[in-house]
């Protein structure tokens, strides 16, 4: 009787070490993303949340360890070509290109590609997913809300047709109902076959939509486990969750 083999992880981070002159940002993480997870990555400001994602986009060079795509290491590969690969990044603090519209915003997301009528059924699905970019869409980007804007940033993100779509904090600064509006439709995105990495200081929020997390504390890992686990772990509750 055969036995099958466990599909590698599509995102594999193996004993990251990352360093900023003389100082280590991430010492030893070791990340996995398997393909049709909802994964969060969960630390306080300064933990290292963010190194994590830009090494993983290969913005940042690696002391040591590897970074597997697909169980394939992505070596000396270029940011461009991860694009290519299918890792999309929507960095932190949305940088929306604000003197451009709302659809050419969306237009630039989808800049390596070449198949206009994809690109054009994409921008459509962008504007049923966000019914107010939609009515924006002629509308600088400069001029939209702090929460518009994170949605158009979200948005310009799925123009690349990203594998694993990685997120960095789309919740900051937001109020209450718009993180949730955010959350459900990132929930929304995962159920439709999406794969996500998700860094989020609002605990709270990233663990009702997760399947699994890591929380980094001080360039290491901490934490790991299940959503369901973590969401009842003391020390976790009692450092992020406010209990």
């Amino acid at each position: 009787m055969s036995v099958s083999t466990p599909a590698a992880p599509l995102l594999e981070l193996r004993d990251l070490v990352v360093r900023y002159g003389s100082i280590t940002a991430l010492q030893g993480i070791n990340i996995s993303v398997h393909s049709g997870e909802l994964v969060a990555l969960l630390g306080s400001n300064g933990a290292g949340k963010s190194t994590t994602l830009r090494a993983a986009s290969r913005l940042l060079p690696l002391a040591q360890g590897s970074i597997r795509w697909h169980g394939g290491d992505l070596g000396r590969v270029s940011t461009e070509r991860t694009v290519k690969l299918g890792l999309s990044h929507c960095p932190e603090g949305r940088r929306v290109l604000g003197r451009q519209s709302v659809k050419d915003n969306l237009e630039l997301g989808a800049w390596l590609r070449k198949d206009r009528a994809g690109i054009k059924a994409d921008i459509d699905r962008c504007y049923a997913l966000f019914p107010r970019l939609a009515e924006r869409r002629n509308q600088l980007a400069g001029s939209l809300s702090g929460g518009e804007q994170q949605m158009l940033a979200i948005a310009r993100s799925l123009m690349a047709r990203p594998t694993l779509l990685m997120l960095d904090e789309p919740s900051l600064g937001l109020a209450p109902k718009l993180v949730a509006e955010v959350m459900t439709t990132l929930r929304q995105l995962n159920q439709d076959g999406l794969t996500i990495l998700l860094v989020e200081q609002n605990a709270n929020a990233a663990l009702a939509i997760a399947h699994r997390a890591y929380v980094l504390e001080a360039g290491r890992i901490s934490l790991e486990g299940s959503a369901q686990d973590l969401r009842s772990n003391d020390k976790l509750r009692a450092s992020y969750l406010g209990a």
